[in-house]
């Protein structure tokens, strides 16, 4: 049984859509901490819906959606997805694994345990190009896209997205991380690619370690989050971006030769210290041609007598391709 207060909640929400908690106080009359009581209530008996954190947090009518079924599936199957699958949501929800890729079966109505089946298959496709270390390499993509190349490797810790499925795990978690400024995301997607980092700086023996920086102007900056959270003890490669009249973005240049220029004229190496072995590393990789010229400068300043490695969170899989959204 619904009471007067109660009702008098859910009539407002649905002649408004959307009410906060302050507004509902306002409304009844009453103080926020009965209204928060009713509104607990009404979210437990899933007649609400609460939207949002703290401090912006609304109230809205629970909408009927579709059930999620979760067929049994094996446990190696399960492993995977559990591990590998994420999806989050337009609105801007989290769902990982099994959980999410059942919620992603049933929005876009497909068989679960079929395209699960096939899920795992198209993985196995990708990771025919990963390496020992589960790393993918990326240098043979760079070499046939320019026609010097300066990297002496090229990895990338996974694709960005691919066939049917879309984005990856990390290429979710990097595009929203990003996007949507969520230091949270940011966090968990660099817990999750540590390890990698710092067995590649241990086996290739790296001296100095580059971080590529950003163009576009953001309260919250990726890569310096990374660059801090990552605590490497190595020395870090002095590397400047240079802004014109205009800043341009990788991101929205959709020629080889433009990217090429962007890189070569924003770019700038200015460490003057010699090292042996260095990572550079750049959050995603569509052409390459940042990376690579900025192993070009390190090449012409003969600040490097080993190896010059580049590292990306997410690479494209095709030749010269744009990763725009990132």
């Amino acid at each position: 049984m619904t009471s007067n207060t109660a009702q008098k909640i859910l009539k407002y929400i649905q002649d408004k859509q959307q009410a906060s908690a302050t507004e509902l106080s306002d409304y009844l009359g009453i103080s926020w901490q009965g209204t928060y009581k009713q509104l607990k209530k009404l979210v437990e008996k899933e007649k609400l819906a609460k939207i949002g954190k703290a401090p912006k947090v609304f109230y809205v009518l629970k909408t009927t959606k579709p059930k999620i079924i979760i067929t049994a599936l094996p446990q190696e199957q399960s492993k995977i997805i559990e591990t590998r699958y994420l999806n989050i949501t337009a609105d801007g929800k989290i769902h990982n694994g099994i959980e999410g890729f059942s919620y992603w079966c049933t929005k876009t109505n497909q068989p679960f345990k079929k395209t699960a089946v096939e899920y795992i298959q198209t993985l196995e496709k990708y990771d025919a190009y990963k390496t020992a270390d589960n790393i993918i390499n990326g240098l043979e993509k760079i070499t046939k896209t320019f026609d010097s190349v300066y990297l002496d490797l090229l990895f990338y810790l996974d694709f960005y997205s691919i066939e049917r499925f879309g984005k990856t795990k990390l290429g979710q978690m990097l595009l929203y991380a990003k996007q949507s400024q969520n230091k949270q995301l940011m966090k968990n997607l660099i817990i999750d690619i540590k390890p990698k980092v710092n067995k590649i700086i241990k086996k290739y023996r790296i001296d100095v370690v580059g971080f590529i920086p950003p163009t576009v102007k953001r309260e919250v900056q990726f890569i310096h989050v990374l660059q801090r959270q990552l605590q490497i003890k190595k020395d870090i490669l002095s590397i400047e971006k240079i802004i014109n009249d205009v800043a341009v973005p990788q991101k929205s240049l959709t020629k080889k030769e433009d990217r090429i220029e962007n890189a070569k004229q924003t770019i700038y190496v200015t460490d003057k210290r010699k090292f042996t072995n260095i990572l550079l590393i750049d959050d995603a990789v569509g052409s390459g041609a940042t990376l690579n010229e900025t192993a070009k400068k390190i090449r012409k300043q003969k600040l490097c007598t080993g190896k010059i490695i580049g590292l990306a969170i997410t690479g494209s899989f095709k030749g010269f391709d744009i990763i725009s959204e990132v």
